[in-house]
C-alpha cells in the first residue's frame, strides 16, 4: 500500500481506470497539459497522449455534450467540470439528455460516462464555487451521484465509476484534498457504488454524514464518547443509489438517527432519507430524527461566515444530545 492525498488519488485512480481500459478518455479545461486548475491530473498527458487525454475550450455545454456523443459510440469518457456550480451551465445537458439517453432509446443505447466535479465549502472559493450542488440532481431519474469522503472511496469509486454502463455524476469535496489515505501500489478493486461504510459503531446512535461532515461527525463522536455515549457513524458514499439498507440496520440497534450535511435542509439528500425511514420504517426510531445542516444562504466568501455556514462537530453534539435526551 502506499500514502497520498485525496488530490493525487484523482488521477492515481483515472490513471489505473484507462490502464485497464483502452476505450477509456479524459478531457476538459486544462486537464491534460497543466495538470488540472486544482493540479488534480499531473501526469495523465504524459502516460496516455493526446488522444486519450484532451483540453478542450471553456464551454460547459460542449464538455458534457462531447462526453455523451462518445459515450453512446463506444467509448467511455471521463469529462470534468472544474467547480460544480457550473453543472448550472450545462444543466440541460446532464438532466435532459445525458439522463435521458438511455430511457429514450428504449435500453438499445447505455451512456457509459463519468463527469467529475469540485464541490463543497470551506475552502473560501465564495457563492459561486462552493456550493453543494449533488443535490440539484436528487430528483433526477437517470443519474448516479457519488461523493467520496476519503482516500479510499474516491480510488474505489472511480473505478466502480468508470465501469459502470449509466452516467455518474463524481463529486471530490475540494477541503478534503489534504486528506490523506492509503491505495494500492499497484492494481486496485472497484468500491461497489451504493454500498454505505460504517465507519464508526455504537449503540446509542446513528449519525449519518458524507464527505467533509463523515470527519466532522468523527469529531463529534470522539467528543460523544467521552460523555458516554456511543454513535455509529455511517458514510453513505453514493447518494443514488443510497444504502439504506445500512442506516436502517444501525437503527435497529440505536433507534435513533441524526443526519449531518453540509447543504441547506430542503431538497437535500438529508431531508429525502429522514423522509423515507419516517414515513416506512417510523417502528425503528424511538426520537425525532435530526437534520444538522448548513444555513439557508448562499455559501459566505469571508473566512469566519463560511466557517459559521458550515455545520461544525458542537452542532452535532447537540444534535446527539437532544436526540438521546428524548
Amino acid at each position: 500500500m502506499e500514502t497520498i492525498n485525496y488530490r493525487q488519488a484523482i488521477a492515481r485512480s483515472l490513471a489505473e481506470a484507462m490502464r485497464r481500459d483502452p476505450d477509456v478518455l479524459f478531457f476538459g479545461e486544462d486537464v491534460a497539459v497543466a495538470g488540472g486548475a486544482f493540479k488534480a491530473t499531473p501526469g495523465l498527458l504524459e502516460e496516455f497522449g493526446p488522444r486519450r487525454v484532451r483540453d478542450t475550450p471553456i464551454s460547459e455545454q460542449a464538455i458534457v455534450g462531447a462526453a455523451l456523443g462518445a459515450a453512446v459510440t463506444g467509448l467511455r469518457p471521463v469529462a470534468e467540470v472544474m467547480f460544480a456550480d457550473f453543472a448550472a451551465v450545462c444543466f440541460d445537458q446532464i438532466v435532459n439528455q445525458v439522463a435521458k439517453y438511455r430511457y429514450m432509446s428504449g435500453g438499445q443505447l447505455s451512456v457509459p460516462l463519468v463527469i467529475r466535479m469540485s464541490n463543497g465549502a470551506g475552502a473560501g472559493f465564495g457563492a459561486q464555487h462552493s456550493q453543494p450542488a449533488e443535490n440539484w440532481f436528487l430528483n433526477v431519474p437517470g443519474l448516479k451521484i457519488v461523493t467520496p469522503g476519503t482516500v479510499e472511496d474516491l480510488f474505489g469509486l472511480m473505478l466502480a465509476a468508470v465501469e459502470d454502463d449509466d452516467p455518474v455524476l463524481f463529486f471530490e469535496h475540494k477541503n478534503l484534498f489534504a486528506v490523506k489515505g492509503q491505495v494500492p501500489a499497484i492494481g486496485g478493486a472497484p468500491i461497489p457504488l451504493g454500498r454505505a461504510s460504517v465507519v464508526r459503531r455504537g449503540g446509542d446512535v446513528t449519525i449519518v454524514a458524507n464527505q467533509q461532515m463523515r470527519h466532522v461527525s468523527l469529531a463529534a463522536a470522539d467528543e460523544l464518547a467521552r460523555e458516554g455515549i456511543q454513535a455509529t457513524v455511517i458514510d453513505p458514499r453514493t447518494l443514488v443509489p443510497f444504502d439504506d439498507a445500512t442506516v436502517l440496520d444501525s437503527l435497529r440497534e440505536t433507534s435513533r438517527l441524526v443526519v449531518v450535511q453540509e447543504a441547506p435542509p430542503d431538497g437535500s439528500w438529508g431531508a429525502s432519507l429522514i423522509s423515507r425511514v419516517v414515513s416506512k420504517n417510523l417502528e425503528l426510531i424511538d426520537a425525532p430524527p435530526a437534520l444538522v445542516a448548513a444555513e439557508e444562504i448562499p455559501v459566505p466568501y469571508a473566512a469566519a461566515m463560511e466557517e459559521r455556514w458550515l455545520p461544525r462537530a458542537s452542532d452535532v453534539v447537540s444534535a446527539v444530545q437532544r436526540a438521546v435526551a428524548y
